[in-house]
């Protein structure tokens, strides 16, 4: 059998696993692919569910990556509400959620990242939610409104946006914060800092330093939040944004490499020649830092999708990425280019009371990571420096007079 017969089987119908079927048509795959997906629906985008989805500006047909017709006309074999249970690498099969086994010649397994929950007291109680995906998002929507009151634990981005999302909706946000900022595991002070006074000033309420030690509740659904400090905040729902963990266990199970996620190389390939992996469940090469990373995120997921395809279609590698990412809150508009590893100090440039600024993260005079708020200039031409690894001049960064463009000449 040529590669271009071989049955190609992926296991997650996310935005990684979507992007993978359709780019394997594109690139001049001719065998069989089966897309098998937990979800009732076909492949979508999932960012806007914590902005436009909860705001009901968007639903599942605007954010289909294709239409449902898409996938019988290009001979994908989409396998909706079935997952994935064992993968047996010797006999090149997999067995499903509904009893059935599949047999692959090449697999993709993009089977994504789920939401911590709490092992605590209440934790089970209806109205403590997640959010990743639609229904969870419909959920949250359901729940939302004037009047309503929403506690958010954890104060990552997905937990602000749902609280911009909420008071655009006229209901009440309270985000609960372990650490003594928000954002303390993905953002530098200054910009945890202004984004913290531009949501309280939209009235969204802050408590840092905050332990959750419990739900409580009345009649199965949940009625407020206790505090390790024996606080109780009273609430009509909460959303948990602790975090995420791999749904690496398939692979892990079979013996592949896991390291916090499926480990591959920049083909989004395993050490299992047969096994490909890609997206939010992988431990991936990040070639402009020259280190393994889990990064989280859409661009990361297609630029994955394209190495996988390139590999199994026989063109040539696609050239590294710089890892990006962003962030919708209210009229703000978060790029993100880059991450900070080895910085040894951190740039202004911009004022932040405009509301138009980016945060420069430096290793000597290289540029690693900016963030950058409202300012699309310092988020391309940063992307730029740091594919590039040109040494900046820091004075003229500092300086808005000096344009981005000309910094990074």
């Amino acid at each position: 059998m040529s590669q271009s017969d071989a049955h190609i089987v992926i296991l997650g119908a996310g935005h990684a696993g979507g992007t993978a079927a359709a780019l394997l048509r594109q690139y001049g795959h001719t065998g069989l692919i089966t897309l098998v997906g937990e979800e009732p629906v076909p492949p979508y985008q999932r960012p806007p569910l914590s902005k436009a989805w909860l705001k009901g500006e968007a639903d599942a047909d605007s954010l289909a990556l294709k239409p449902l017709e898409f996938y019988a006309e290009n001979n994908i074999d989409f396998r909706p509400n079935v997952r994935a249970e064992k993968l047996a690498r010797s006999d090149k099969t997999v067995t499903l959620s509904n009893g059935e086994t599949v047999s692959y010649d090449v697999l993709i397994i993009a089977t994504g990242m789920r939401p911590i929950r709490l092992p605590i007291e209440g934790a089970d109680l209806g109205g403590v939610l997640t959010l990743r995906s639609a229904a969870d998002a419909e959920a949250i929507k359901a729940a939302l409104g004037p009047g309503k009151r929403l506690v958010i634990v954890g104060g990552g981005y997905i937990g602000l946006e749902v609280a911009a999302s909420a008071r655009a909706l006229g209901a009440e946000a309270i985000v609960l914060e372990r650490e003594a900022r928000i954002l303390a595991r993905s953002a530098c002070e200054p910009l945890s800092n202004f984004f913290r006074d531009y949501h309280i000033s939209r009235g969204v309420e802050f408590v840092l330093g905050a332990g959750v030690s419990g739900f409580i509740g009345e009649g199965g659904h949940v009625t407020g939040v206790r505090l390790a400090d024996g606080r109780v905040i009273a609430c009509d729902v909460v959303l948990l944004g602790v975090g995420a963990t791999p749904n690496d266990e398939i692979a892990r199970d079979a013996g592949l490499e896991c390291a916090r996620g499926i480990v591959v190389n920049l083909e989004a390939r395993t050490a299992d020649p047969s096994v490909f992996a890609i997206g939010d469940v992988t431990h991936r090469p990040m070639p402009h830092y020259d280190r393994m990373f889990g990064p989280e995120s859409v661009p990361s997921a297609l630029e994955q999708a394209k190495q996988a395809a390139s590999a199994i279609t026989g063109r040539a590698a696609p050239a590294p990425e710089v890892p990006w990412n962003w962030s919708d809150q209210y009229d703000l508009k978060l790029q993100i280019a880059g991450l900070p590893f080895d910085a040894d100090r951190v740039l202004l440039r911009g004022d932040p009371a405009t509301a138009k600024f980016a945060v420069f993260h430096l290793k000597g005079d290289q540029v690693q990571a900016v963030e950058a708020i409202n300012s699309p200039p310092e988020f391309m031409m940063g992307k730029q420096l740091i594919a590039n690894r040109k040494p900046v001049n820091l004075e003229r960064l500092a300086d808005t007079s000096v344009s981005m463009k000309e910094v990074a000449a």
